[in-house]
């Protein structure tokens, strides 16, 4: 598990938990300048915004969610480029990346997560199995500035469908956190 400034107890239901990342990272967003997020979701159909919006008073957090499961949704809402969809697919870094900017940009916030996947049963290639799964982060410090910090990774998770898109939205959040925390911390006078 990844370890941040604040870890919540663990917890065997993965909605709770998942409800529990969710919350912490939302309370410490909004203690920043800007502290606002906003999501763009593909494989996971808005299960991270689900999570942000389990806690009343989520408002205080939370923004917006762009569900953008088809490749013209990505296009028309959060201005991914059709060539970049053409050269390598929905499942890429570089598609996660520029949803995570055009969430960032669509919603000014201060923070955005990005994910784009093959949750299965089917669909997977030799290249890309069911279970992969990229994300994307965009943080503009302090909200509002141009050029945000953009960041992007790639895991392969196993499990079906429900447990593909239940470890997506958790390793989202949790990284996100840690990230914020890595970030806040190499820039105090910021936080």
């Amino acid at each position: 598990m990844l370890q941040t400034s604040q870890t919540p107890e663990r917890f065997p239901d993965a909605e709770q938990e998942r409800i529990d990342w969710a919350r912490l990272l939302g309370q410490r967003v909004a203690g920043l300048q800007g502290g606002l997020i906003a999501t763009a979701e593909s494989c996971t159909g808005g299960l991270i915004a689900a999570s942000f919006t389990e806690t009343a008073g989520s408002s205080a957090w939370f923004s917006r969610g762009y569900v953008t499961y088809a490749n013209q949704a990505k296009i028309e809402m959060l201005g991914v480029d059709a060539a970049t969809l053409a050269a390598g697919g929905a499942v890429s870094e570089a598609v996660a990346i520029q949803m995570a900017r055009g969430a960032l940009r669509g919603a000014d916030v201060l923070l955005s997560m990005a994910v784009t996947g093959i949750a299965g049963p089917d669909g997977g290639t030799p290249d890309k199995p069911v279970g992969t799964v990229c994300f994307g982060w965009g943080l503009r410090w302090p909200a509002g500035t141009d050029e945000p910090l953009l960041l992007a990774e790639t895991r392969h998770f196993t499990g079906d469908r429900r447990a593909v898109r239940e470890q997506t939205v958790l390793h989202a959040l949790q990284r996100a956190l840690q990230l914020l925390d890595q970030y806040t911390a190499e820039h105090p006078v910021l936080a």
